[in-house]
């Protein structure tokens, strides 16, 4: 699967390739933070095949959290790129607003935290939930 995307403000452009490692929807409150109040919708893509075409990506990583997450975004505008996690080396967990064609990622295969899940976010039939990581 080739994907391409980027930023909103056209700053920030990207590549990956290879086969999704995973589709899901992450509800924890950390993403809730960054996604504005929903949880983050990403594809896992493996690392070594995904690569900045255009721009260089800010990142930030909270210093208080043992195991905390990279997220790269856009210095121009903040769009969030996409999340890199030490639970899953070797890939990068791409935001799937951000693809060009965002009809490419079909759903989630998995929604995560559910533990922090609010009352208004939608969970699609049929998807596995867990209330933190899966084992």
């Amino acid at each position: 699967m080739a994907i391409e995307g980027g930023c909103y403000c056209g700053a920030l452009r990207y590549e990956a390739g290879g086969d999704p490692l995973f589709k899901g929807q992450c509800h924890c409150r950390e993403c809730q933070y960054a996604s504005g109040g929903h949880p983050n919708v990403v594809q896992g893509m493996p690392e070594a095949s995904f690569a900045y075409t255009q721009g260089s990506p800010k990142q930030f990583r909270r210093s208080d959290l043992d195991n905390p997450v990279t997220r790269e975004f856009c210095p121009e505008c903040g769009t969030q790129i996409l999340s890199r996690a030490p639970t899953v080396p070797g890939a990068v967990l791409i935001k799937v607003g951000t693809f060009d064609d965002p009809s490419l990622f079909g759903g989630p295969q998995m929604a995560i935290y559910t533990c922090d899940k609010q009352p208004f976010h939608h969970v699609p039939d049929g998807v596995a939930t867990f209330e933190r990581t899966p084992g």
